[in-house]
């Protein structure tokens, strides 16, 4: 599995990533290890007229990977993706710059909240909707167009502060496996996340997912 991700991020004067999201993502787990290495990065800070200031970045990451198959604690086989190489990183200008932006922390596997913050969230104001990047539709199972069957499965999910989402639950579950098509194609959703005073957040939102046979 190879591919490339591109990211925005903010540098701070210490020369530490901040406010990581997704301007083209890939839409697989590639998108984690993506998120994962530009957290870990340290950069040279900007500077102006010899002193460091925030800059906000375009960051781009080539990544060479393998599925690779190993057993579990218990003896069962699963897969896991390793990389094979070193990623390539290159830092570029943003389309557009920020003009204003709080800090968040730059851990992508960061838990601060819970349902109730998050719930809080989705009632308040001043809150900008996600974006959608990437959706790939989702696909038929092979029971289900066998069987004619058709209807709208909705999930509902947190967009993470990263623009992945997290927690998926069935609302409305459709049978003959699409339930589980619809989790498999939302899961590869990306989006630039909700925004509050300049801040990426966690926010929960509701997603239909359409299956129709034309």
């Amino acid at each position: 599995m190879d591919g490339k991700a591109v990211l925005s991020v903010i540098v701070d004067t210490a020369g530490q990533p901040h406010n990581i999201m997704f301007l083209r993502p890939l839409g697989t787990d590639l998108d984690k290890f993506a998120l994962q290495i530009a957290a870990a990065d340290r950069f040279k800070p900007g500077t102006r007229d010899g002193v460091p200031v925030v800059v906000g970045e375009s960051l781009e990451v080539n990544i060479q990977a393998c599925v690779e198959q190993v057993k579990n604690d218990t003896g069962k086989k699963t897969y896991i993706l390793r990389l094979r190489s070193l990623p390539v990183q290159k830092l570029g200008t943003l389309p557009q710059s920020p003009e204003d932006a709080a800090f968040v922390s730059s851990d992508p596997n960061r838990k601060d909240f819970d349902n109730a913050a998050v719930s809080r969230i989705r009632a308040g104001s001043g809150i900008t909707a996600p974006i959608v990047l990437n959706f790939p539709g989702a696909e038929f199972s092979d029971e289900a167009r066998r069987a004619k069957y058709q209807g709208v499965c909705m999930l509902s999910m947190i967009v993470d502060a990263h623009g992945i989402p997290q927690n998926l639950r069935v609302i409305r579950k459709l049978d003959y496996g699409l339930s589980e098509k619809a989790i498999e194609a939302v899961n590869k959703y990306r989006f630039k996340p909700a925004m509050k005073d300049g801040r990426p957040v966690p926010v929960m939102i509701d997603v239909e997912v359409n299956f129709h046979l034309y």
